[in-house]
């Protein structure tokens, strides 16, 4: 077995899949209902589906702690790497990149043989994953930290993040649009098809459609525009209350498209308290991974 020369930490924006090398120490994010609040894997998921539909009061949503992370670099360091590579979400969507640079002082201070290196995933969940792959496909193969983070730029700059969602009132009690626009959409039956907008690493909505199922067709187009007419992608997919919503996706991507890989996973809950149980979407990058080449 070759020996890894770097672990690597990631954080709650993290949506896994079990067929690529996802399985490293996670800072989770938390969720608070009224007085109430859980680290985001304390909570099942069906629990904390159920909680956000009741409402009452509608969730929200935290950054990892420094203390988070720092336990995640424990973790790592525990496993004797003197190396280790911390993966966040975008900073333009999460403040945990912070967390993550006030644990690294702290680390400094605790294990001073020990060094954090903070890698900018540009994106989060699925987008996330496929960066995180990267990571730890280098390490596995015994490569340095410098190659790992030339394949994790590679993958973060062609990978794109789509999704779309069924309502938008969790949207609206979550603070991210107003209630005009929240009524206005429900009463045009409108769906925004969201994106991570680069290198500001921000939601942008990329186009409306007209009904859900409009809106996955409409995430299709957009990965045909982005990559061309046939191109081979791999795909991970996403779904909130309903794992078809993502086997309609992947119809309507390999309409198009040649999938290489695809596999499905369930969004995170961080991002379900603000999408609303049934969303659906897709990270997705072109042909072989950047090794394979």
């Amino acid at each position: 077995m070759t020996d890894s020369q770097f672990a690597v930490v990631t954080d709650g924006g993290l949506d896994a899949f079990t067929g690529l090398n996802n399985d490293v120490p996670v800072a989770p994010f938390s969720v608070t209902f009224g007085n109430d609040t859980y680290a985001m894997h304390e909570l099942p998921r069906e629990e904390l589906m159920a909680r956000i539909l009741a409402g009452n009061p509608h969730p929200s949503t935290s950054q990892p702690t420094p203390q988070a992370w720092l336990e995640g670099y424990r973790q790592a360091a525990a496993q004797g790497a003197q190396q280790i590579v911390a993966l966040t979400i975008s900073p333009g969507l999460s403040g945990s990149a912070n967390a993550a640079e006030q644990a690294r002082t702290l680390l400094e201070q605790e294990l001073p043989g020990v060094q954090v290196q903070l890698f900018n995933s540009g994106s989060l969940s699925a987008a996330q994953a496929f960066v995180l792959h990267a990571l730890m496909t280098a390490a596995g193969r015994g490569e340095s930290v410098e190659t790992a983070l030339q394949w994790a730029e590679q993958v973060r700059d062609e990978t794109e993040l789509y999704f779309t969602i069924e309502t938008l009132d969790f949207l609206q009690k979550g603070g991210r649009i107003g209630k005009v626009a929240a009524t206005l959409g429900g009463l045009l039956n409108l769906k925004p098809v969201v994106t991570v907008e680069k290198p500001a690493g921000i939601y942008t909505t990329a186009a409306r459609a007209r009904g859900y199922k409009g809106g996955i067709r409409e995430i299709a187009a957009q990965l045909t525009r982005r990559y061309g007419e046939g191109t081979p992608l791999r795909a991970g997919l996403l779904y909130g209350s309903h794992p078809e919503d993502a086997e309609a996706l992947r119809e309507q991507i390999a309409a198009s498209h040649p999938l290489v890989w695809a596999e499905y996973a369930p969004v995170n809950g961080s991002l379900m308290v603000h999408t609303g149980p049934r969303a659906v979407g897709a990270a997705a990058a072109p042909g072989a991974w950047p090794w394979e080449r």
